[in-house]
């Protein structure tokens, strides 16, 4: 497979709307978010609300743990930016009740 292993970066698309994770550069995971109060194609403003909406890895990649991985990596990222996450997705949801350390920043659905 990899030499040295993957390597798992997760990085905010603002112009798409979603966090990518990226295995050696490779796309195989989107996690698309909504922001009712900021224009599209701009970053939600500090102590915004922003809807977490679907968890998608590509089959290839598929029950590996990569949607942990993503998830977390977009809830890093709310936390950095001063979001509050609505998690409408149900495997965000599932997500925050197994690792409650993230619960500040999450508001119900």
């Amino acid at each position: 497979m990899w030499a040295d292993g993957p390597t798992a970066e997760v990085s905010n698309n603002q112009g798409q709307s979603r966090f990518e994770l990226r295995l050696n550069g490779d796309l195989v995971g989107i996690l698309g978010y909504y922001d009712f109060d900021s224009p599209p194609g701009r970053r939600a403003a500090r102590h915004a609300t922003v809807s977490f909406m679907h968890t998608v890895i590509t089959e290839d990649f598929g029950h590996r743990g990569l949607a942990a991985v993503l998830v977390r990596g977009a809830l890093d990222h709310a936390r950095a930016y001063g979001w509050k996450v609505r998690p409408v997705c149900t495997y965000v949801q599932r997500f925050v009740n197994e690792n409650p350390n993230y619960l500040e920043i999450i508001v119900p659905v």
